[in-house]
């Protein structure tokens, strides 16, 4: 098979009734993202395009995809994006196998002013250097503050608009039992990871192969 996906809507002319490029690129992790506005009011909301992108400093990424230029239609992410163009803070909380009810819960297109913490019975957890707060009952939590926001291409059928936000880690939270002989063993927490259509998947094994040096071995 093969087709050209055009603005995003070409696998419907090759018969297929949903694009498989959201199943082709992943499994993805969950930026679960909490922010704070300046009245106070806060925001929680799941990202499937979400990945670190530096760690040197440690830097990451998440896709507000939704934020839609037609009048009516709410959207999250349009929220999150708006809290972050305005204060500069979001921490990021890792999303895990326990926390898949509430993570689903808080992706609702509530409007601005619904606290997705209380709609999913999450508690909210002081964080050290931005004022956004973390969720206390998920194992990770990373509090960044905003690099930049870069304009994406919109979709013109739909009028979505997307974009990109870069944020610079600058405190990091983890469970002190998931730190094992000096690293994090992240099968133990099970995060979860976005597939296409509604599909998740979660990582519950971990195997390690080790970089190879040069001038490599020949030969067996």
């Amino acid at each position: 098979m093969y087709y050209e996906p055009g603005d995003g809507d070409g696998h419907k002319a090759a018969g297929l009734p949903h694009s498989p490029y959201t199943a082709i690129v992943g499994p993805r992790p969950i930026g679960w993202v909490s922010t704070q506005d300046a009245g106070g009011r806060c925001n929680l909301a799941p990202f499937s395009y979400f990945n670190g992108v530096s760690s040197a400093p440690p830097m990451l990424m998440f896709a507000c995809n939704g934020d839609h230029t037609k009048e009516g239609v709410p959207s999250e992410s349009k929220d999150t994006l708006a809290i972050v163009r305005e204060t500069g803070e979001f921490v990021v909380n890792l999303a895990t196998w326990d926390l898949r009810e509430q993570m689903n819960l808080t992706s609702a297109p509530a409007p601005r002013g619904v606290d997705e913490f209380e709609l999913a019975g999450l508690t909210k957890g002081a964080s050290r250097v931005v004022k956004p707060p973390r969720v206390a009952q998920s194992p990770v939590n990373l509090e960044c503050k905003l690099v930049q926001i870069v304009n994406l291409p919109t979709h013109e059928p739909s009028g979505t608009r997307n974009n990109l936000v870069l944020g610079r880690v600058v405190g990091i939270h983890i469970r002190d039992d998931l730190i094992e002989n000096g690293r994090v063993n992240i099968s133990k927490v099970k995060p979860l990871l976005r597939l296409g259509y509604f599909d998740y998947a979660f990582i519950d094994s971990v195997f390690e192969i080790r970089r190879p040096k040069w001038p490599m071995a020949q030969g067996g």
